[in-house]
């Protein structure tokens, strides 16, 4: 520890009067000054004046004791106890301060004895580690105000010695059981000023303040700046849900507030509050002067109209980029143009104007490609048809760059409504070579599930390229979305309506090769297609028939159980883990507990979903009584109406029968006409209709 040349020099010379006069004015100036004192005494050591080194430590020492400074004691034990005290007597000293410390704590005595501070007494090293943790321990005391992530704020409300463990009141999670050993890791103790400690000791002082004041108070308990969404969990209870969005409109207006990242930058948008409205604006010039150009448009946008100046000062730096972006980068001086616009600050006559883009680009795909905003990029596509002839050209070179469906939108309609047989090649190229423009050919076949008339163009060669774009790398960004397209009310089961008997063979071929799905989504089209042509009808006796709303159901609840609650129950798991003995702990066996019925469930609906089979309306034969039909009896005192479905819809109470039931296999394959015996009455069937 470095000393000062004062001292250095006395040491050298062997002064040390000198020293003990200099110990002495910093004993009664700064008694808490540890480095200055130990680096002495070290140094006094090193000159093997270890005996007089002890003794002005000693007199260190009775001051402190005198001044009742206990936490500086314990801190100079720790730094160099063992030249004042022998092992033996050190621990005692540490033990001493330690109660002096802590004593009135209620659960200090059995906190020590929990550590094994009365134990291996010699083993100092050992002894430091024990306090270490016991003071970790003692932030969590009962009354403490702690933190959780994933449970926020809460109280201490007991602490268990047997089970060594702490309860802790959540607001939303009460008679949480936190072990000693997990403590220090889940658990962070809140200082005095912090918002979600004032809101538990506090809370009717926090909800009187002003919506600015409030996101003062939340922004300044942290040292890191915080996103919207965290500081609505912060103010949970305090801020209702219904009066958010007019709290936070309100509060973030305020001068002070800085805001960082978010749009046009790196990271979610984030929240500080600088010292003065001057010291924000200076923030924001700053960070304006430090970002990429796109940034700067975020920034003039959103901070702008905090100060006249600062966004003539803004507008005119992003001019200057304008003009330079100009011929390099068209697409950031059109996005720069309109932010100038939108600001007020735009100049008149400016040579690259958008108008005068569009109309002069030598390569107006590349400047319309090149403006990142989609809305400006839409702006960009209606003008390029009133400033340029060659615009549906430009247009089909804009189709294989554009990725947003809504902005293909715009250019699609454009095209059918202006240049429609440069339409309609564009759409007959995108079905027989999707992979050349993999974003529009999505949109078309998401389009196709509402427009009959796409459909109907060549619905077997959609179908195959649909299901085939599923494993082509071009495909990847878009996988899921066509995925989606193959489930119930999408486009591949619409299109099966519009294939003929001589297509079915191939259409069952291309769902059958589409390994892209799971097995229940091919197993579903199958069953269409069975359903629809009597031809590729399979028998199969293990099957469960089921409707499309019962299988969207049950496809949920797997997806609800694989993706939420089965990640929730093993966090869930883990924290009942750290919270100590196993054995005891009835959070851990619950949650095994459910772990193991979630993995049981999931089981149980993946083998049923694998195996199911599409009650279908469309292509039903009414000729006899089918899974899928509503029947109406008619017998010799009162009529009755019976539906068959599967076991999923079964509902005696209403007569709607599971195919698997006794009665409905009676009724199933009986013709109009035909004879049911039901409760020793005879039948007859007077009516076959689909279920609904």
């Amino acid at each position: 520890m470095t000393i000062s040349r004062t001292i250095q020099a006395h040491l050298a010379k062997g002064d040390f009067a000198a020293v003990e006069s200099d110990w002495l004015a910093q004993l009664g100036e700064a008694p808490t000054d540890l480095d200055y004192f130990v680096g002495v005494a070290r140094a006094l050591v090193g000159t093997a004046e270890e005996e007089r080194a002890r003794f002005l430590l000693e007199m260190l020492d009775e001051q402190l004791k005198e001044q009742a400074r206990w936490d500086v004691r314990l801190k100079l034990l720790e730094r160099i106890g063992a030249v004042l005290f022998p092992p033996e007597k050190l621990h005692p000293e540490i033990l001493t301060s330690l109660d002096r410390l802590y004593a009135k704590r209620p659960t200090y005595k059995g906190l020590r004895e929990a550590v094994g501070l009365t134990k291996a007494i010699h083993d100092i090293p050992k002894t430091w580690e024990k306090v270490e943790r016991l003071q970790g321990l003692l932030q969590f005391d009962v009354g403490a105000i702690v933190w959780m992530q994933g449970r926020g704020a809460g109280r201490v409300v007991e602490a268990n010695l047997g089970l060594e463990s702490f309860k802790v009141d959540f607001e939303r999670f009460p008679g949480l059981t936190v072990g000693f050993k997990a403590a220090p890791k889940l658990l962070l103790s809140l200082d005095k000023g912090h918002v979600l400690r004032r809101k538990i000791e506090e809370p009717q002082v926090l909800a009187a303040l002003s919506p600015s004041e409030l996101l003062r108070v939340t922004l300044q308990s942290t040292a890191k700046p915080m996103t919207a969404g965290e500081i609505r969990e912060a103010l949970y209870g305090l801020v209702s849900e219904s009066g958010w969005t007019a709290w936070w409109g309100a509060a973030r207006k305020h001068p002070q507030v800085v805001t960082s990242g978010g749009p046009g930058g790196a990271g979610r948008q984030t929240y500080t509050w600088a010292e003065s409205s001057g010291s924000a604006l200076d923030s924001v010039w700053r960070t304006f002067a430090k970002v990429p150009p796109r940034k700067k448009i975020d920034l003039l946008k959103k901070d702008g109209a905090r100060d006249p100046d600062l966004r003539r000062r803004m507008a005119a730096e992003l001019l200057k980029l304008g003009e330079t972006a100009a011929d390099d980068d068209p697409g950031l001086a059109f996005e720069i143009w309109f932010a100038l616009e939108r600001s007020g600050d735009v100049p008149d006559g400016l040579p690259w104007a958008p108008d005068v883009l569009l109309a002069e680009a030598a390569d107006p795909v590349r400047l319309l490609s090149g403006v990142e905003e989609r809305l400006l990029r839409e702006r960009g596509y209606t003008m390029l048809r009133e400033h340029r002839k060659d615009w549906a050209g430009v247009y089909m070179g804009l189709l294989a760059q554009e990725a947003d469906p809504r902005a293909i939108e715009v250019l699609v309609d454009g095209l059918g409504k202006g240049a429609p047989r440069d339409f309609e090649r564009f759409l007959d190229g995108l079905v027989s070579a999707p992979h050349r423009h993999p974003a529009a050919f999505v949109w078309l076949a998401e389009r196709a599930a509402s427009d009959e008339t796409l459909r109907a163009r060549s619905p077997l060669r959609l179908l195959q390229q649909i299901l085939g774009s599923l494993n082509r790398d071009e495909f990847a960004p878009y996988r899921q979305r066509l995925v989606t397209l193959a489930e119930s009310g999408g486009t591949v089961p619409r299109l099966l309506t519009h294939l003929t008997e001589e297509q079915a063979a191939q259409a069952d071929d291309a769902v059958h090769r589409a390994s892209g799905l799971e097995p229940f989504q091919r197993d579903q089209l199958t069953n269409a297609l069975e359903l629809r042509f009597s031809t590729l009808r399979r028998e199969n006796q293990h099957a469960l028939y089921a409707t499309a709303e019962s299988v969207d159901a049950k496809s949920a609840e797997l997806h609800q159980i694989m993706t939420v609650d089965v990640p929730a129950n093993r966090k869930a798991i883990e924290e009942a883990r750290a919270m100590g003995d196993l054995r005891e702990n009835f959070e851990y066996k619950s949650a095994r507990a459910r772990h193991e019925y979630l993995n049981a469930r999931a089981a149980a609906l993946n083998g049923e979903l694998q195996r199911v089979r599409l009650i279908e309306i469309a292509g039903t034969d009414l000729s006899e009584v089918r899974i899928g039909t509503r029947v109406r009896l008619e017998g010799p005192a009162r009529q009755r109406t019976i539906t068959i479905l599967g076991p999923w819809e079964s509902r005696p109470e209403d007569d709607v029968l599971s195919y698997e039931s006794d009665l409905a296999k009676q009724i199933l394959g009986k013709r109009l006409g035909g004879e049911v015996e039901i409760g020793g009455l005879a039948y007859k069937v007077a009516a076959i209709e689909p279920y609904r």
